[in-house]
């Protein structure tokens, strides 16, 4: 074991020190660790030089719209700046994928001569499914007409055949074929250059916009990268006797040079595409007997599934030779080259085409073999019986490959034996969701006024569709653009006379502005809810193109000739009335409610633009320091806390959440996430403190802050390590949004400073948004497995940065009971269902790991926030103390300093992560260091147990129950309560022990008549709000902070007071005098017990009191169950005031339901 003091955190190199990032993307850099996304950049770097190496004075333009999977694309290019200047690529965002299609056009249109500044510009469209269809127009117009041949036009397509981050499965290929436009299908981040580079050059050579399919698996995979070069051919054919050059034929609008456009296109330059294809060997055999008479062909990542599906068979390379097999891998897809498929097919008896959605590729094939002599079998879609084979429906999995792959070999090749098939596990009862970030604007934003419908659409607001929430339903979804315009066709139909509208303002200036003017247009009455949050929030805070501020948006509207404008804001200070249009309203967002309510009775088009910058990008900006930092922070007094839920539902924020106590659920806010947005505050609780953590009072008295660096552990455990024979695959599983994605990236990246071969998938977009979110990884000594992605059973380790979504039983697949080791956290964190909703509850801890403990031969487990917390005070480390773990126990097996090195490569929060990794492996080698280790809180206040405790006879969990909350009484009352409790409880449990041996009884009236004897009037806020232990633990958290109480007093709420006030320092000394006159509880002079509320209170004690002692005067074995489950239902009645009374309802029916007479009213 070494020591290692607090600030000798260093890192042992494997190599020689670590490249700049931006290497990456210079040509001819190192071979380095690159996603899909980023060969694209690398991809425009390498074209660049090999323009340069051949002579040509080129440049680049870029343009598209953002949508996962390449949603980070623009970000990325725009973080490159330098590196893009330097190489001639010119970047500039679209406002929609339509026009930034014509603007990378006009990049192909020949200039007057001389006033061109290069030999040919090189245009690159980037975009997802949807937006090739949105770009229909502008493609066919630029393919048809063809580009310039010293240019050049790629599409970068973004497809998504799983329908992770679109509302409807997306693949491009038969759109773009009906086009003309070539379509070429990368199988990684190195292909993605490759074929890019020839992607440009068969442009230039066919005149052909050329695309490259860019599925979601390629886009966020990551691969190995080096130096590509490529050599490009270029083809001789002839056509009708003579050799073909193309030649760009200029524009002309008269319809003999418009079909003779297209007559070039489906003629000569299509034929110049295949034979491109053919000379620079595009389609690959990988496999080629001599005597083959079964072939396979699949391209891009259906290849690597179908491969990865055959070496999960057992079948190799070897194997297939010797079976006759022959396997051709199709670089382009569209067209499939006529020669190609001739040639693969001679001697075939059959071919088996393995292809994502409806075929495409097997009718290109059946079409080309058609009437040939000798030709063979075509399968595919369906086998040689008409049964269904490949499957036409979502992604293309190796794991939905293994039947088929098995159907087709069977009696080729010896194949593996279906392992044992693995039961599934039964259902969750809560399980992990997309939700809105904490904070989000959307929290709130979303709600609806009771009685009025909602229409959903494209971007983060769209979350409301997949949430239980009812104040936010919406019915249905359009396509981005069409929000609202489907109500035109929907309104002349029904009773209801008015819709509201979401529409992000992304979308807004993308495209939903011309619905907008099109419900004007038709004269319908509905309210659009413009939520403006200054960015495009899902695909990575864009600034949204072509944006106006909230004053130029008013005016637009307002001059279109919508009827009412009103601006809701978080801050409406940041606007002048004089600037918004004529007759705007200006109001808090807090008024929200009564601006829709208002609005829906206007007829015609009304807008309400709610004004509130993006959570996640004003986290993000705050760290940055281009946005000022909040300092007030909000924390919950959980003594107050009823665990209600009020606060969850006000502001369906996932940094309010729900806690298991003593004293059962409770909330806490999770200041690690919390995004200082507030809303929780509106709760209708006592129990939010607000601490202003830089007071503005002299530095002289500001007490020391407490040093903030994180100290690795004093002695750091040994491990041997060995290299990795074959390959190790692991899985991880954590919570969208909490760094599982940058854990994935730096262990590649550690696989490869380590020597091995690496590959990694991380599974992202919008079904991950603070929801269940995967990743991926391999590393071997020499060639990987075909596919980045897992195969069921294949994990060698499973990462649980999160029990909840590790448990899934789509997440347990990945591991086998026999070989597979599992290193997870047991912390709980809430769904956004349990945050909103107090009745969904957490699976249970013991459970979740009973399920874990099915997918691995040896499970660890450990508190990972909880660690995080006590040793650095955040929860940021967590995933790298998991990490550290991990290699401790041998799940991962990947050398401590590769993993060091790569934490310091990635260069965020490095000293932070090392010393977590260090203390991860402290955490399996000795435990009882690791949990004794870090921050401690204040001390607690030790307080006498009363005398009649011991007298009780109790034993076990019931005196424990009762010695806790006889003391709390003491405290709220005095002795004298607190003896008529235990009294009470003692006379139950003596009832019990008479009947059964359980205790369940006793422990519900223990916990449920402390409950309600210990209601919550002024004095006992006050007394709790003030009491020594919570101040002196709040002071530890926040050093020099200023403490204020936020409360609604029933006194002033009665007299209209519709917000809380702010209780500084100056009025703690008035509520710790209003504690101390809690003598006067329950006595004439108690003024604030002839409130209703107080009054219900006291009957609701004094009922339950009767209640229970009625149920054990009668208590017998058979009426044992129906009395624990009645003495159990006072845990429904929480809350405060209003909150409280309709719970207090809840309860009250509840105890008809099981015939008992309720309490009077009070």
């Amino acid at each position: 074991m070494t020591a290692i003091a607090p600030a000798e955190i260093t890192v042992d190199r494997l190599t020689p020190p670590p490249y700049d990032l931006d290497d990456r993307f210079r040509a001819s850099g190192p071979s380095t660790l690159l996603t899909g996304v980023q060969a694209i950049a690398r991809l425009l770097v390498e074209h660049r030089a090999l323009d340069r190496r051949r002579g040509l004075r080129t440049a680049t333009f870029v343009s598209g719209y953002q949508g996962s999977p390449l949603g980070g694309l623009d970000k990325l290019l725009a973080d490159l700046q330098s590196v893009m200047d330097a190489n001639d690529v010119r970047f500039v965002p679209g406002l929609n994928e339509e026009l930034a299609a014509t603007s990378v056009w006009g990049s192909q249109i020949e200039l007057p001569r001389g006033s061109g500044t290069h030999d040919g510009i090189t245009g690159f469209w980037y975009g997802k499914g949807p937006g090739v269809d949105r770009a229909t127009d502008a493609l066919r117009h630029a393919n048809m007409y063809g580009v310039n041949p010293r240019g050049g036009a790629v599409l970068l397509v973004g497809d998504d055949p799983a329908s992770k981050s679109s509302t409807v499965p997306a693949v491009s290929e038969r759109s773009l074929a009906a086009l003309g436009i070539p379509v070429l299908f990368p199988r990684n981040a190195a292909e993605i250059v490759t074929l890019g580079l020839h992607a440009i050059e068969m442009s230039r050579t066919t005149g052909c916009v050329v695309a490259l399919k860019i599925v979601a698996d390629v886009a966020d995979g990551a691969w190995a990268v080096g130096p590509e070069t490529v050599l490009p051919i270029v083809p001789a054919i002839e056509w009708n006797g003579k050799p073909y050059t193309y030649q760009q034929r200029p524009m002309v609008l008269r319809p003999d040079a418009i079909v003779g456009a297209e007559a070039d296109l489906v003629g000569p330059r299509t034929e110049l595409v295949r034979a491109y294809a053919v000379a620079n060997g595009l389609d690959v055999v990988d496999v080629d007997p001599p005597h083959a008479t079964v072939g396979f062909v699949a391209s891009g990542s259906c290849y690597d599934s179908m491969r990865q599906a055959m070496t999960d068979l057992g079948v190799t390379e070897t194997a297939l030779a010797q079976a006759g097999v022959r396997v051709l891998r199709l670089g382009l897809m569209s067209p499939v080259s006529h020669g190609a498929i001739e040639s693969f097919a001679a001697g075939l008896d059959r071919i088996v085409v393995v292809e994502d959605k409806t075929s495409f590729v097997e009718t290109q094939i059946r079409d080309i073999l058609y009437g040939t002599p000798n030709a063979p079998q075509i399968l595919g879609k369906r086998d040689t019986t008409g049964r269904a084979l490949i499957p036409a429906d979502g992604e293309l999995t190796s794991g939905r490959l293994l039947a088929p792959m098995r159907h087709v070999l069977t009696g080729l090749v010896a194949i593996t034996p279906p392992a044992a098939k693995r039961t599934p596990l039964p259902m969750l009862s809560s399980s992990r969701s997309a939700y809105f970030c904490s904070g989000c604007p959307h929290n709130r934003s979303t709600a609806l006024p009771e009685g009025s419908m909602g229409g959903g659409g494209i971007g983060c607001h769209a979350m409301v569709t997949i949430s239980d929430r009812e104040d936010s339903a919406v019915t249905g979804v359009t396509q981005m653009g069409g929000e609202g315009a489907q109500w035109i066709g929907q309104a002349w139909f029904t009773d209801a006379g008015h819709i509201f509208q979401n529409v992000g303002d992304g979308t807004f200036f993308h495209s939903g502005q011309l619905a907008v003017q099109a419900c004007i247009a038709a004269g319908v009455n509905i309210t659009y809810k413009v939520l403006y949050n200054d960015v495009v929030a899902m695909t990575g805070a864009q600034d949204a193109e072509g944006a106006l501020t909230v004053p130029q948006l008013t005016r637009k509207l307002h001059t279109e000739g919508v009827k009412k404008i009103v601006v809701c804001a978080d801050e409406p200070s940041r606007h002048r009335r004089r600037d918004l249009a004529p007759g705007t309203l200006l109001w808090d967002r807090d008024r929200l409610d009564e601006a829709q309510r208002m609005l829906r009775d206007v007829p015609g088009v009304t807008v309400l633009i709610y004004d509130q910058h993006c959570a996640a990008d004003a986290r993000r900006q705050r760290k940055r320091g281009t946005l000022p930092a909040r300092t007030q922070r909000v924390v919950i007094n959980e003594a107050v806390c009823e665990g209600c839920g009020d606060c969850g539902v006000k502001s369906n924020c996932l940094s309010v959440q729900p806690v298991d106590t003593e004293y059962g659920r409770k909330t806490r806010i999770e200041q690690t996430s919390c995004n200082t947005d507030y809303s929780c505050l509106d709760g209708d609780c006592p129990s939010f403190v607000t601490v202003e953590t830089a007071p503005k009072r002299a530095k002289a008295k500001a007490k020391p802050k407490k040093k903030g660096f994180p100290t690795p552990p004093p002695v750091v455990p040994s491990r041997a390590e060995e290299r990795v024979v074959g390959t190790q695959n692991v899985f991880l599983a954590g919570i969208g949004g909490t760094g599982i994605v940058t854990v994935n990236q730096v262990l590649a990246t550690a696989a490869l400073r380590a020597g091995y071969a690496a590959e990694s998938l991380d599974q992202t977009g919008l079904s991950q948004k603070a929801g269940p979110v995967t990743g991926h990884l391999r590393f071997a000594e020499g060639a990987l497995e075909p596919a980045n992605r897992l195969t069921p059973g294949s994990a060698d380790c499973l990462l649980g940065f999160d029990l909840l979504t590790l448990a899934e039983d789509r997440n347990l697949a990945y591991g086998n009971s026999a070989a597979t080791r599992v290193v997870v956290s047991t912390s709980r964190t809430a769904t956004g269902a349990m945050v909103y909703d107090p009745a969904v509850q957490h699976p249970d801890e013991a459970g979740l790991l009973a399920r874990v403990r099915t997918a691995g031969a040896e499970v660890f487990d450990f508190d990972a926030l909880e660690a995080a917390g006590r040793l650095f005070g955040n929860t940021i480390a967590a995933n790298f103390l998991l990490v550290g773990a991990a290699y401790q126990t041998g799940a991962l097996r990947l050398p401590a300093a590769a993993i060091e090195e790569a934490i310091t490569i990635n260069g965020t929060a490095v000293a932070a992560n090392i010393a977590a990794f260090r203390w991860g492996r402290v955490a399996v080698t000795d435990p009882t260091a690791f949990r004794a280790a870090g921050t401690t809180s204040a001390r607690p206040i030790v307080r006498d147990v009363p005398a009649s405790v011991a007298a009780a006879g109790l034993e076990g969990e019931l005196l424990r129950l009762v010695s806790r909350r006889a003391t709390d009484l003491v405290g709220y009352q005095g002795v004298k309560l607190a003896d008529a409790y235990v009294d009470a409880v003692a006379k139950i449990a003596a009832a019990e022990r008479a009947v059964t041996t359980e205790t369940r009884f006793s422990e519900a009236v223990a916990r449920n008549l402390f409950k309600l004897t210990a209601y919550k009037d002024e004095y006992e806020v006050a007394r709790l709000l003030t009491d020594p232990e919570f101040l002196a633990s709040t002071g530890e958290s926040f050093p020099d902070g200023v403490i204020s109480f936020k409360l609604h007093p029933p006194v002033l709420r009665a007299m209209g007071r519709e917000k809380k006030l702010s209780f500084g320092p100056k009025s703690h000394g008035a509520l710790r005098i209003l504690a101390r006159l809690k003598p006067l509880r329950g006595t004439r002079a108690d003024l604030f017990g002839y409130a209703h509320l107080r009054k219900v209170e006291r009957a609701l004690r004094d009922h339950y009191r009767a209640l229970v002692g009625t149920l054990a005067a009668e208590l017998t074995a058979a009426s044992y169950e129906r009395a624990v489950q009645l003495a159990e239902l006072p845990d429904l009645v929480r809350g405060y005031e209003t909150v409280k009374l309709r719970n207090i309802d809840r309860y009250t029916d509840a105890l008809q339901e099981l015939g008992v007479e309720p309490p009077a009213a009070g």
